[in-house]
């Protein structure tokens, strides 16, 4: 992920995160076009979904969701890059908008109308920040379809699910949540669970950041007295959940690395809501 920090990079999501291509086989938007369809809705992988073998599960996930209700979408394969955030959140601005502008050609070029992302990094950026320089799309976080399409009834987690009485905590991602104020989305998937949630001390808009956001995943921390993830972790150890769950790539790392750290990983499962979701379901 750093060679995007710093300069262009390319994502060949269709055969870097789309490996079992016997179970799932995802369409590019132009293969879509060659037949002369038209995607209803482009998931947007990002560059953890693409790259990080944690968050890879996170994307396959997705997309057996997406599958499993019949959703007509599609990836932009090795046309997609970066948004762009990491190089704006480390004062490159330069680079991020010439990031934005490859984008927004590849995706006005396709006519896209519709974006799903599960990482609220990307989320933000092409929501609130393409605007400007051109990309106007509608833009929706992956935890936001999910509630939709429980709402709709065409997601409904199985009798006796395997989360059904655990104690869950939800943790808040800072741009998903107090950037975007989307609260309710991930908690009302939860909820449909049968699970017991259990909020954190410090949630919602006094959430705690993970410590990975504005830039920060790509450099070493900054000197003090304990890292942010370790006190996000120990606020997590004090309500003793059985899952934590998460609605990003960056928080993924940072909470999983906690966990680690404490020696709680046989005590704690740290996963996605599209994860929990599949799961549910028995996807």
């Amino acid at each position: 992920m750093e060679i995007c920090a710093n300069g262009p990079c390319k994502l060949d999501s269709t055969t870097i995160v789309l490996r079992m291509e016997n179970e799932l086989k995802v369409p590019t938007v132009a293969e879509l076009l060659a037949k002369g369809e038209i995607p209803d809705i482009l998931f947007w992988v990002g560059c953890a979904g693409s790259f990080d073998e944690r968050a890879q599960k996170i994307t396959r996930d997705i997309c057996r969701i997406l599958q499993h209700v019949g959703l007509n979408y599609a990836i932009l394969g090795t046309e997609e890059s970066c948004t762009g955030d990491p190089a704006k959140r480390s004062g490159n601005e330069f680079l991020f908008q010439m990031q934005a502008m490859m984008n927004i050609e590849v995706l006005n070029g396709y006519e896209i109308k519709k974006i799903v992302t599960a990482c609220p990094h990307c989320f933000n950026t092409l929501k609130n920040e393409y605007p400007a320089l051109g990309g106007n799309y509608e833009v929706i976080h992956h935890t936001q379809l999910i509630q939709d399409l429980i709402d709709n009834g065409k997601l409904k987690p199985a009798d006796n699910n395997i989360f059904k009485g655990k104690k869950i905590t939800y943790h808040d991602p800072c741009y998903l949540g107090r950037a975007n104020e989307v609260y309710e989305a991930p908690r009302k998937v939860l909820e449909s669970l049968d699970a017991q949630l259990v909020e954190l001390k410090r949630c919602r808009s006094n959430g705690l950041c993970c410590g990975a956001g504005g830039g920060q995943m790509f450099k070493e921390p900054e000197q003090g007295k304990k890292d942010i993830n370790i006190e996000r972790i120990e606020e997590v150890i004090a309500i003793q959940p059985h899952v934590v769950a998460a609605a990003c790539p960056f928080c993924m790392t940072m909470l999983k690395d906690g966990v680690k750290i404490k020696e709680k990983e046989s005590e704690i499962e740290v996963l996605d809501i599209a994860e929990i979701t599949a799961r549910a379901n028995k996807l």
